[in-house]
């Protein structure tokens, strides 16, 4: 079973160990409970493992939403403050790390303080408690020729995973992950796989150009994509242009349909107070769409023009630009998961080499008179720092460091490598093809896969190794200090320093679930104390699961882990000085340990640090090693205004808690709802309310544009 529920050790109450998720969270009891397994159908909604145990209270170390809901599901109420009568009720808890849900008779009352939710019954009663895994797996794999035609009728497929077509799909967990695509001489569709009926059809040029970008339109809709010479989308009664440019057409459709089903599933199951429905300026009977068919309702969302939904949009998260290539059809189910806007460049732009052998602003800077390089030497002839391109020499005319250093001075890897992709709109880029793309997640359909892994682990904790193979970065291998700091994760925190490549090819060999690793690469590998360890060597075993390679010229290194076996990191494009290098370890493992996936994390790191444009992450950008207490990644930007403060909360998919995720900022006095990704922004908020929301849970704060930790301003 993924999903461990165990008596606690130290207090009443249970601990909750998801397996897949890498999870761990506790509720606390008034008495020892001893849980007895219950069956799953005592539930409104699907669970995977169910007990009961009684008890007078429920507490939950979080502030939390609680819907309760009557026994034939209807919704009675929803919120963090409310009393109920006695009653059979269903009760759900959001957020969660888990699906967490309550059933039970009894009458219940809800308050909430400054860190918990709890629920006080009328009396010692018996709960059946309910926890749904947030992994999602594909239902199976479709073989498909890889000619565009075939493809069309493969990607037809994808909706299948939907688990409803109401405006409710918008939700994530109600979307579940497309089946895969793989190669292969004949069409074959497994049984349990069936096309949706949605009366959505996509109609393209057969062409791989075309096809792409409307692979997300394809899932989201549950339409069928056919070949013809006009793009467009057709439903009964209507159709909807494409041309001339289907990328940019498919991506407002997305952004446009998307944001009205989260306003039109207000009218469903979750009647709540949603800002994008307060603040939206187009006039439509959301009642009446929500009970509409999809290719009804999708047809009277087109009517609007865009330009006239457009300033109401929010930031879309993610762009992928695939490739035009037979080649990567296995990756369009997980980009469709995702519900990327997708690009195709048919065409490339290398990056050309700068004067100093870098590439553009990534080329190795002119150090000034004792900056320490990352790969250098300092003044006094020592070593410059945590990472190695060996023949960057010093200053003052230093040698450089080691007999045996390259006779070249290494400032990035060779122009032919880069591409230039497009720049995007989006918060977040991610590239699938050939090339090394400046600025963009490098994805690879090793990492994709490794998504859907599910083996069971045999510890609960989370594993974060620290090694520093350098004496000069000892300062950077007190990131360890910033890991373990949540209490409602538990980490196990090891730091390492001056490995033997032995010891390296042990370490890169272990189930770590994350590897921050401080030393000197190039393209010899990662140097040891006896020797460099070279890790395109075919022979070498990996499991470490996430990385980040604080070191200079990383990125073929790097690569070859995700090749061997890990799902994703962050390197480096170039040599990097040193102080900035550190400053963004420290940085990312802030983030890392509150629950940032490396391409956010990354996102806010380049927020705060130029240099950051000179990292990027290689394998599944989507890649955490745990979740934030709240769901969501949340970054918080606080503007001073006279004797107030402005206030913005952006926030960002993130796992489980994927586009569509519903949120609130917990600050007194604010109700309203928001949808991922829109951005949370509140005017003039005095600094005792945001003191109150900044004591809640350790966030990344720009106040007034500088790079804070919550802990770090309170009090305001």
């Amino acid at each position: 079973m993924s999903i461990d529920i165990d008596p606690l050790c130290d207090a009443p109450g249970l601990t909750v160990t998801d397996h897949i998720e890498n999870t761990q969270f506790e509720l606390y009891t008034d008495r020892r409970v001893d849980p007895r397994p219950s069956a799953v159908e005592d539930h409104y909604f699907p669970v995977d493992a169910s007990v009961t145990v009684e008890t007078e209270s429920i507490e939950i170390p979080r502030i939390a939403v609680v819907e309760t809901r009557s026994s034939d599901g209807t919704l009675l109420a929803r919120g963090d403050d409310l009393s109920m009568p006695a009653g059979r009720y269903h009760l759900g808890i959001d957020p969660a790390p888990t699906k967490l849900y309550l059933y039970f008779r009894s009458g219940f009352t809800v308050t909430t303080t400054d860190r918990t939710t709890r629920i006080e019954l009328s009396g010692a009663t018996e709960v059946t408690l309910g926890f749904r895994s947030l992994h999602q797996r594909p239902a199976g794999t479709i073989t498909t020729p890889t000619d565009p035609e075939p493809l069309m009728e493969a990607v037809s497929y994808l909706g299948s995973a939907l688990q409803t077509t109401s405006p409710e799909r918008s939700f994530p967990t109600l979307r579940g992950h497309p089946p895969l695509v793989e190669p292969g001489d004949e069409f074959t569709v497994p049984t349990r796989i069936e096309r949706p009926e949605t009366g959505v059809r996509i109609v393209v040029p057969p062409t791989y150009r075309a096809l792409y970008p409307v692979v997300p339109l394809a899932y989201y809709f549950g339409a069928e994509v056919v070949p013809g010479s006009v793009a467009r989308i057709e439903g009964d009664g209507w159709e909807h242009s494409l041309e001339p440019d289907v990328e940019r057409r498919a991506a407002e459709v997305l952004r446009q349909s998307f944001h009205f089903d989260c306003i039109a599933r207000t009218e469903g199951f979750y009647p709540v107070e949603l800002h994008e429905r307060e603040t939206t300026a187009v006039d439509l009977d959301w009642a009446s769409l929500y009970e509409a068919p999809i290719a009804e309702r999708l047809g009277t969302y087109l009517e609007v023009p865009f330009d006239r939904v457009e300033p109401e949009l929010p930031q879309w998260t993610l762009t992928t630009d695939v490739r035009p290539d037979p080649d990567n059809v296995e990756a369009l189910p997980f980009v469709a998961g995702e519900l990327s806007i997708v690009r195709s460049p048919e065409t490339v732009t290398p990056a050309e080499s700068g004067p100093g052998g870098g590439i553009g602003f990534l080329r190795a800077p002119e150090p000034e008179p004792g900056t320490l390089v990352r790969g250098g030497t300092g003044v006094d002839g020592g070593a410059a720092g945590a990472a190695d391109a060996p023949g960057v020499s010093d200053p003052r005319g230093a040698d450089p460091r080691g007999t045996d250093a390259p006779s070249e001075a290494g400032g990035a890897l060779g122009s032919a490598d880069f591409v230039r992709p497009e720049p995007v709109e989006t918060v977040e880029h991610a590239w699938v093809g050939d090339g090394v793309p400046l600025d963009a997640n490098k994805a690879t359909l090793d990492a994709y896969r490794r998504r859907l892994e599910t083996g069971t682990v045999e510890q609960s904790r989370i594993s974060v190794l620290v090694v520093c193979n350098d004496e000069q970065m000892r300062e950077e291998g007190k990131v360890s200090d910033l890991y373990g700091l949540r209490d409602m994760v538990q980490f196990d925190i090891e730091v390492r320093h001056d490995l033997t490549r032995a010891e390296m090819r042990e370490v890169l060999a272990s189930d770590v679930d994350f590897l921050h690793y401080v030393g000197h690469v190039d393209d010899r590998g990662m140097q040891c104390t006896d020797d460099y360890l070279d890790l395109t060597q075919e022979d070498l075993r990996v499991d470490v699961s996430a990385f980040l390679l604080n070191a200079c010229q990383s990125y073929e290194q790097g690569e070859a882990l995700i090749h061997r076996g890990s799902r994703g990191g962050i390197v480096t494009l170039s040599d990097v000085a040193n102080s900035p290098a550190t400053k963004l370890g420290r940085i990312v493992a802030r983030l890392m340990n509150s629950g940032f996936n490396l391409r956010t994390a990354l996102h806010v790191a380049k927020r705060e640090l130029l240099t950051g444009h000179q990292y990027i992450v290689v394998g599944d950008g989507a890649t955490t090693i745990c979740q934030s207490r709240s769901g969501i990644a949340a970054v918080i930007d606080i503007e001073p205004d006279g004797s107030a403060l402005d206030f913005t909360m952006s926030a960002y998919p993130n796992g489980p808690y994927g586009v569509g995720t519903m949120y609130s900022p917990t600050i007194e006095d604010v109700s309203e709802n928001y949808a991922v990704p829109t951005d949370a922004r509140i005017r003039e908020i005095s600094s005792e309310r945001l003191t109150d929301l900044l004591q809640l849970e350790t966030v990344p704060v720009f106040y007034d544009g500088e790079l804070y930790w919550s802990d770090e301003l309170l009090p305001l």
